[in-house]
């Protein structure tokens, strides 16, 4: 899955993501609808991560998703 395919099938993956990370809120992945910015500027905020933790969580997360 690549991030386009992210975007595209946000609604399918959306309750992963909040398993994966426990912290986002329904407002969270909301705000995010499909965005990898979105998700990694969410992932900074609530876990404290810098660019690149955030941005190799995402893109860990990414990959692994199989649909």
């Amino acid at each position: 899955m690549n991030k386009e395919d992210l975007q595209a099938k946000w609604n399918q993956v959306s309750g992963e993501a909040k398993r994966q990370w426990g912290k986002l809120t329904d407002d969270d992945v909301q705000f995010v609808n499909g965005s990898r910015e979105k998700l990694i500027g969410k992932l900074k905020e609530r876990y404290g991560y810098s660019d690149e933790e955030a941005a190799e969580e995402v893109d860990t997360w990414i990959n692994k998703i199989k649909l």
